[in-house]
């Protein structure tokens, strides 16, 4: 199983990912792929659509070899377009999409991605969690509610 995780920037999908790693009773055997981490590893310093773009691909492959390899596996990106997020479905088949925001201030709009594509329940199936009006454990709670 493929969980991913997508929103802007302090929405809370990092936060979350590592509670789900944690909680082996839901995911069984956890690998988390997280965008800052991974961009660290590719060394992938493009904060433009064509490096969020390569930075995802890369991620969907793994991901995918990942879960072939047994494991539950637990994606944390921006994933700012839907044409990605569409790719990533066909691509990855039985993915489970959750997507965060968070209404408010956090200190990082600033690191926002001003062309991200708000997700439409009527064009996307995810599930959309507004994290400044839930707890974690009330996010996690809805996220079991989908595996």
């Amino acid at each position: 199983m493929i969980i991913w995780l997508f929103g802007q920037p302090c929405s809370g999908k990092t936060t979350i990912a590592q509670v789900l790693k944690d909680k082996r009773e839901i995911i069984g055997r956890p690998h988390l792929i997280d965008g800052d981490e991974f961009r660290e590893i590719f060394q992938n310093k493009k904060y433009g659509r064509e490096g969020r773009i390569d930075n995802i691909r890369k991620a969907v492959i793994v991901a995918k070899y990942m879960e072939h390899c047994g494991f539950t596996v637990i994606c944390s990106f921006v994933t700012p377009y839907k044409s990605m997020r569409d790719e990533i479905r066909e691509t990855l088949g039985d993915v489970r999409m959750i997507y965060l925001d968070y209404q408010g201030e956090r200190g990082r709009e600033n690191y926002h991605v001003e062309d991200f594509d708000i997700p439409l329940s009527k064009e996307e199936n995810f599930l959309h969690l507004r994290t400044s009006d839930l707890t974690l454990d009330s996010c996690i709670s809805k996220i079991k509610s989908i595996l």
